[in-house]
């Protein structure tokens, strides 16, 4: 309806930001190709427009849908100018939302210094800004994820009680995919309790049918057989991975797998 109305009326800047908006949901139902196709189209009626406001908005998501896609260069680019010019005009939901996929961008290069940087960043932005503690709470275990990357031993009991601290399930179902992959990577014993919480994952993502943090699941799942030496369900797991992948039309991550599972 918003969107309608700004066709209507020519709003050139409204129609850019709206339709920003529109690609994050599809990026969230995992219809990775349209919401390419929307944002690209944002991008070019925000920069023809030249209004900042539209700009930023453009680049943020715009980043957000490229990681979607698997362009993770392409995706740093323009969350990195979503970041500029969204401080530029102290747009603070835009300036956390490009901080948060920056740093997710910087986790799966493998840049856990620089993705930490960023995550601390949003949460700051969002604390000033009175913003949700579940939102919070979840920023806080991809910062945990960083940590344990780079080598740095963590409290596991200390995870479960930030987890309790969540009390919203879009953000309970991120985090359980966080804490399967932080036992995974923690101790080889914890590897029964690490498929608990990523069937969790799994069970909400479907629910909610979020399909391409469904497939990262199943990626996990599959790094999870390959640890217990079972390569048949680690392929298969795999397998699904990249299945559904393709059905969102992530085309980088359908390549970044593909080639994990020839490895086998």
């Amino acid at each position: 309806n918003a969107l309608e109305i700004n066709v209507a009326a020519n709003v050139q800047w409204g129609i850019a930001t709206i339709k920003s908006w529109i690609a994050s949901t599809y990026y969230f139902q995992g219809n990775i190709d349209l919401a390419h196709r929307t944002s690209l189209e944002a991008l070019r009626i925000a920069d023809e427009s030249g209004d900042i406001y539209s700009q930023a908005h453009a680049y943020s998501f715009h980043g957000r849908v490229c990681y979607g896609k698997g362009n993770l260069e392409e995706a740093k680019e323009h969350a990195l100018k979503g970041i500029d010019l969204s401080e530029k005009i102290n747009h603070y939901y835009v300036i956390n939302l490009a901080n948060n996929i920056i740093a997710e961008i910087y986790f799966d290069m493998g840049e856990y210094e620089a993705s930490q940087k960023h995550w601390q960043k949003a949460i700051s932005i969002m604390r000033n800004s009175s913003a949700i503690p579940s939102h919070i709470n979840t920023y806080k275990f991809a910062i945990l994820s960083a940590d344990l990357m780079k080598g740095i031993k963590i409290n596991l009991e200390s995870i479960y009680a930030l987890y309790n601290k969540i009390k919203l399930s879009l953000y309970k179902s991120y985090t359980q995919r966080y804490i399967g992959e932080i036992l995974l990577i923690s101790d080889d014993s914890l590897i029964s309790e690490a498929e608990d919480w990523i069937q969790k994952a799994i069970e909400s993502h479907k629910k909610d049918s979020m399909m391409w943090h469904l497939a990262r699941d199943y990626a996990l799942y599959a790094d999870l057989f390959k640890r217990k030496g079972d390569v048949s369900q680690a392929k298969e797991k795999l397998n699904t991975a990249i299945g559904i992948f393709k059905e969102c039309g992530a085309d980088g991550w359908v390549e970044k797998y593909e080639k994990e599972l020839e490895a086998f």
